[in-house]
């Protein structure tokens, strides 16, 4: 096994020139270095100092592994001193949202997780409910923030906010505004996020509770594209209240009615419970401060 003590001693060749300085540099023996050295090529299987010259002069191989040797001392140090400042280290969170989050209160958290973490680099996945959720089963994400729709004993869901959805069409479509029941809601070509979607997991259940017999429908796992396809009058969706209030307003789209309503979609942020860290714990309470589907790209 490779051990600092070696790297060291490599270190401090390169830096002197000689054994003998680099022993009296670590205030140990000539002998004791030279056994360090030879202890570190044992283990990389290569030679690090042309011994046929005169002076021993470090190989290739023991140049390029000089740099390592720097960056690991250098990486050394960084642990040591840590407990002696206030300074946060550099960190990366791997953030998986869906496209909701995107739309509303994103930007709002990504401000208070600088603020938190000011050397914090964030990489973020825009992506359906259930490929987030398997990719941070497989460890390739951190934190996601998605409609409660998946449970696992090892991951931990942290409750964040419930969002109202309700039907919508476009005026060209939908003349009535009485509360339709859902027999004559189906009537519509009804507009869906597929199975990997969260919400769209949300809706198929409750369609399927009130045993609604869908004739028509056009599935994209895109919100965008299903608010673009709705407002064009291709048929009915559900979408988020609070985000899209404002076409309503404006005579985009009329809100339809139904009986039974819609329930309220919970969202959650969700780490791995098999990862403690204080540190996703404490972005999963950041999440629950900042989440508002209230508005569009609220900051």
């Amino acid at each position: 096994m490779i051990t600092l003590k070696q790297l060291e001693a490599l270190y401090w060749i390169g830096q002197l020139g000689t054994f003998e300085r680099a022993a009296s540099k670590l205030n140990t023996t000539q002998s004791a270095v030279s056994k360090r050295i030879q202890e570190l090529e044992l283990v990389t299987r290569v030679p690090l100092f042309d011994r046929g010259q005169r002076n021993a002069r470090m190989t290739e191989k023991g140049e390029q592994l000089l740099i390592l040797a720097e960056e690991m001392l250098a990486l050394q140090q960084r642990v040591v001193t840590l407990s002696q400042r206030d300074e946060m280290p550099v960190r990366q969170l791997r953030l998986g949202i869906t496209e909701l989050t995107a739309l509303t209160w994103l930007p709002r958290f990504i401000t208070d997780l600088r603020a938190t973490y000011p050397k914090l680099a964030i990489e973020t996945e825009v992506d359906m409910s259930r490929n987030l959720y398997d990719r941070l089963q497989e460890d390739k994400l951190d934190v996601i923030i998605i409609p409660e729709a998946f449970s696992d004993p090892h991951v931990t869901a942290v409750h964040l906010a419930r969002s109202r959805n309700v039907w919508m069409g476009s005026p060209k479509l939908v003349s009535t505004r009485r509360t339709l029941s859902i027999e004559e809601l189906t009537e519509y070509t009804i507009l869906t996020q597929g199975n990997r979607s969260g919400s769209g997991l949300w809706v198929s259940k409750w369609l399927k509770s009130e045993a609604a017999i869908v004739r028509r429908h056009i599935s994209s796992d895109s919100l965008i594209a299903l608010l673009g396809m709705t407002v064009a009058g291709l048929g009915v969706t559900y979408l988020p209240l609070q985000c899209f209030e404002p076409l309503v307003a404006e005579g985009k789209l009329v809100i339809i009615p139904t009986d039974p309503e819609l329930p309220d979609i919970p969202y959650v942020a969700m780490y791995r419970s098999d990862r403690p860290s204080a540190f996703t714990t404490n972005v999963a309470e950041l999440a629950r401060t900042a989440c508002d589907f209230s508005r569009q790209l609220q900051s």
